[in-house]
């Protein structure tokens, strides 16, 4: 959002995002920043064993707060893309998402996430989501250590 706003300014106070006209190079630049976090992060999945990394300083509350609002929320089973993204879904995630809005910067930000921890990045497997959605799944994938392949598969890789 920084690169938009050095451009344009603030966003005015009464723009109404589900109304607005999508611009393309408004689009590409989100696209852009959403890659650059995903290569940005599976680089250091590539390094660093998610079992031992924090993405937030607020990981262990994110990873209790979503145990409770998401009981039957299984972090090695594939995401159900449909399920998330259903009225009921959107409501609850919403739920979620909202108590982070001044807790954690670019907390609805758009974000790249994989559907199943067993995968890496590709056009089948990602989906787009927002940054606490990301946040939420994938500390709870690295507390269960379902992304420590990455880095093993990485490390084997090394001559």
């Amino acid at each position: 959002m920084e690169e938009i706003t050095k451009m344009s300014g603030p966003v005015p106070k009464n723009f109404d995002a589900e109304n607005a006209d999508n611009l393309e190079d408004i689009e590409k630049q989100f696209a852009v920043k959403a890659v650059r976090h995903l290569e940005t992060y599976w680089a250091i999945l590539e390094k660093i064993k998610g079992s031992s990394l924090r993405l937030t300083k607020m990981d262990d509350d994110i990873y209790e707060h979503l145990k409770t609002e998401f009981p039957e929320f299984d972090p090695a089973a594939p995401i159900d893309e449909d399920e998330m993204k259903s009225k009921a879904g959107k409501e609850r995630w919403r739920k979620f998402l909202m108590a982070y809005e001044k807790k954690v910067d670019d907390y609805n930000f758009g974000t790249m996430l994989r559907t199943s921890p067993k995968v890496e990045y590709e056009q089948d497997t990602t989906i787009f989501v927002p940054r606490m959605q990301f946040y939420a799944i994938e500390i709870a994938r690295n507390k269960a250590g379902l992304n420590d392949w990455i880095y093993e598969k990485a490390s084997a890789a090394k001559p």
